[in-house]
């Protein structure tokens, strides 16, 4: 659970959204609606903002050159929620190695594949950020599609429980993470999301499970979205082989 401030003499939960070149829109803003509404729900005990690596800039998206703006510099020292979202391109083969050297790093462009877009973000300041996040107690990392795969490919998450798209959840397992078919899957402070719409599933469970249901209902109400899929949790007594 996250130790965040209070608001109020209430649960206060600050989200940092990641935003690299070539993320997918919806990772982002998916989450980024639902938690938004959580903040107004709960009278102010959520509040989002969009950073990158970098500090403020326009982010160029691998849909069609939608740009977002990051307002801020990713912060690993602010209690709360990092939430890193996934890459949009072309589809590479399952399993795929990203190239990450220097020479591609520096030729980003549009419609490349998803698993160079993702293997890209090791390039830049985003590993070391996100680092520092996760030895903050104070702070739970979440994951949507392929952010769950930055993670992964950074070595941050090795052994722990996640999921991702179905594409990738080989690759995922070829880290040394234990790769969970699962809409949601909350591992304590890290809770990752399945598929590029498991957004709003991800952000609605986290209002829940750190704000209230009362508020994610209300939401989930707002947004006409009945939440869908298995949310798996690290709990409990592990099942024999069947």
């Amino acid at each position: 659970m996250i130790t965040g401030s209070s608001y109020d003499g209430r649960r206060h939960m600050h989200v940092q959204i990641v935003l690299f070149d070539g993320f997918d829109p919806l990772d982002v803003v998916a989450p980024y609606e639902v938690l938004y509404a959580g903040g107004t729900a709960s009278d102010g005990a959520v509040t989002v903002e969009l950073v990158s690596a970098e500090g403020p800039r326009d982010v160029v998206s691998g849909t069609g050159g939608l740009m977002l703006r990051a307002t801020g510099t990713l912060d690993p020292a602010r209690s709360g929620l990092v939430l890193v979202p996934g890459a949009s391109g072309r589809v590479g083969e399952p399993g795929e190695v990203p190239d990450t050297d220097a020479e591609s790093a520096s030729a980003w462009q549009q419609d490349e594949f998803i698993p160079v877009l993702l293997g890209r973000t090791l390039t830049t300041e985003l590993p070391g950020l996100l680092k520092a996040a996760m030895d903050n107690p104070r702070i739970t990392m979440a994951a949507v599609c392929g952010g769950s795969l930055v993670l992964a490919m950074a070595g941050l998450i090795e052994g722990r429980n996640a999921t991702t798209h179905h594409l990738g959840l080989d690759m995922l397992e070829a880290t040394g993470v234990h790769a969970v078919h699962a809409r949601v899957v909350d591992d304590g402070d890290l809770v990752t999301g399945a598929g590029v719409t498991s957004g709003l599933d991800l952000g609605l469970y986290l209002l829940e499970r750190e704000i209230g249901p009362r508020v994610a209902h209300a939401v989930e109400e707002l947004f006409a979205h009945e939440r869908r899929g298995t949310t798996w949790r690290a709990h409990g007594q592990a099942p024999a082989a069947l």
